[in-house]
């Protein structure tokens, strides 16, 4: 299996590999080519596996909890294996039908989750997209991809989905960064109605809503927009690719870095002064 362009997937390679060396040497191996030779494979073979170059198969995972008398792990790293493979996702196998099938596959997810956290730093979430911004979201990905032009009816499919924002049972936390305000998905009056939509949302009881002015002190910056479901999963969008992630550990990275960010972001009054700034400022 060739090395993913993802950074957090040969991170997990990696971190699997570095286990594998733990449970290989807890079995008495003390080097890779010493457990090469009992598991019948070259030495360059483990070697690609402890360094994460090579993703091991189901059965190479079964040789090192058998050698390694460790039967008991053995169900994990086939689950940690499952995982990263879910991981990455090229944008272009997930859209090559259109963008509805992606947006419907979000629908479960979105009713089971109770606590949304979404960091967006350079467009309004979809959440909290108006149907006229959340077409014109859709024509570009779909121009850019060259892929089905369905965004009338995946754009409708989004906004369908909002109806969880208006349960009060749930928890939904927003942090833009300010450019995501001034950045035009439309003509001025999609921004103006667009905008105008985050103020009404911004005062319902469930939402929080927090807006990173570009003039903050920035003690935090990730690269791309996250989303958090409960503390089940993080979805990461990067340019070519969606990431998830649901390794514990990592999920509460991402919880404690919303949190920080959330330390530097405005909200309430603030929030909506930056906002109706930014509808002031359309021309």
């Amino acid at each position: 299996m060739e090395s993913s362009p993802s950074s957090a997937v040969r991170e997990a390679r990696v971190a699997l590999g570095g286990r594998l060396r733990e449970i290989r040497k807890a079995g008495g191996f003390r080097t890779a080519r010493a457990f090469a030779a009992g598991a019948g494979w070259s030495e360059s073979k483990a070697s690609r596996i402890e360094n994460g170059i090579t993703q091991p198969s189901e059965d190479d995972l079964r040789r090192y909890a058998e050698l390694c008398q460790a039967p008991e792990v053995y169900a994990d790293l086939v689950a940690t294996v499952h995982n990263i493979e879910e991981m990455y996702v090229e944008w272009r196998r997930l859209h090559r039908d259109g963008l509805r099938r992606i947006q419907e596959a979000r629908v479960p997810l979105y009713e089971r989750t109770r606590h949304f956290r979404v960091y967006e730093p350079g467009v309004i979430p979809g959440l909290l997209q108006t149907p006229a911004y959340a077409r014109s979201i859709m024509s570009r990905i779909i121009g850019f991809w060259g892929i089905p032009d369905d965004a009338e009816d995946a754009s409708a499919v989004r906004i369908g989905r909002q109806r969880v924002l208006r349960d009060a049972g749930r928890q939904f936390g927003f942090l833009l960064e300010e450019t995501a305000l001034r950045s035009r998905f439309g003509d001025a009056e999609v921004m103006a109605d667009q905008l105008g939509h985050l103020l009404a949302v911004s005062v319902l009881q469930q939402v929080s809503l927090g807006i990173i002015p570009m003039t903050a002190d920035r003690t935090m910056w990730p690269l791309e927009a996250f989303w958090i479901y409960d503390d089940e999963r993080v979805v990461v969008e990067l340019a070519t690719a969606e990431i998830t992630v649901k390794q514990p550990s990592e999920v509460a990275t991402y919880a404690r870095m919303f949190a920080e960010m959330a330390q530097i972001a405005v909200h309430g009054k603030a929030a909506r002064a930056l906002i109706t700034e930014a509808i002031n400022a359309l021309e």
